[in-house]
């Protein structure tokens, strides 16, 4: 399958950050009597977005949160952001290398994800180029996110490389008829079940972006 444009997630994959927004959520949670823990937001939450977490909180605990919530949870989000969101390691090597285009696909707010690539010197360099689920129909494991962005960045679906970290993500990139590659090496991924269910089994894995271009070296910009 060639290779003529990378699509990255975002949170899990260019920054660290599901690790503080699953922390913050279950805290927010448990003031109103919901209690989960790390590994169900990794089964039922991870690469989803907002709408479709509320759902999955009004299915299975019949909780119907006000808007509040959201509202005071993504502002103390950010606010964790502030405090302690760091870039994946690498991973501004590998942007900076690349010999073909990437661009962004993710599951969080145009807000958030600004706010998060500007955090960490990525906004500058991705922002023209990132796209959120906010402009599809359906999220992912839809493939809409992920046939939207390469349509807007001139590309066929079978020459896109999708480097995910959520089970849900790698669903959506299948489905989009794309490689994808599942990154593994994310704060939140530390202890959890690795195992793939066939819908959302990548092609490969990695767990640190110091490998990518041992993996695909033909992607990496010549001296």
């Amino acid at each position: 399958m060639g290779r003529s444009l990378v699509i990255f997630d975002c949170d899990g994959v260019l920054i660290d950050s599901e690790i503080i927004s699953a922390r913050m959520l279950i805290e927010a949670l448990a003031t109103r009597g919901v209690i989960i823990d790390l590994p169900y937001v990794a089964r039922h939450f991870l690469g989803r977005s907002y709408p479709v977490v509320m759902q999955q909180i009004r299915n299975e605990f019949g909780l119907d949160l006000p808007a509040s919530f959201e509202d005071d949870y993504r502002d103390r989000l950010l606010e964790g952001f502030r405090a302690g969101l760091q870039i994946m390691p690498h991973v501004d090597e590998v942007i900076t290398q690349l010999a073909i285009p990437c661009c962004v696909a993710t599951s969080s707010s145009p807000r958030r994800v600004e706010f998060s690539l500007r955090l960490v010197g990525l906004w500058d360099r991705l922002g023209d180029r990132v796209f959120t689920a906010s402009q599809v129909a359906h999220g992912k494991p839809a493939p809409d996110l992920f046939l939207f962005a390469a349509q807007q960045m001139g590309f066929a679906p079978k020459d896109c490389l999708v480097i995910e970290d959520s089970l849900t993500g790698v669903a959506a990139a299948h489905a989009a008829g794309m490689e994808v590659w599942r990154f593994t090496g994310g704060s939140h991924m530390a202890g959890l079940d690795l195992i793939e269910p066939a819908p959302a089994r990548a092609d490969l894995r990695f767990a640190s972006f110091a490998e990518f271009f041992q993996i695909a070296p033909d992607a990496k910009r010549q001296p």
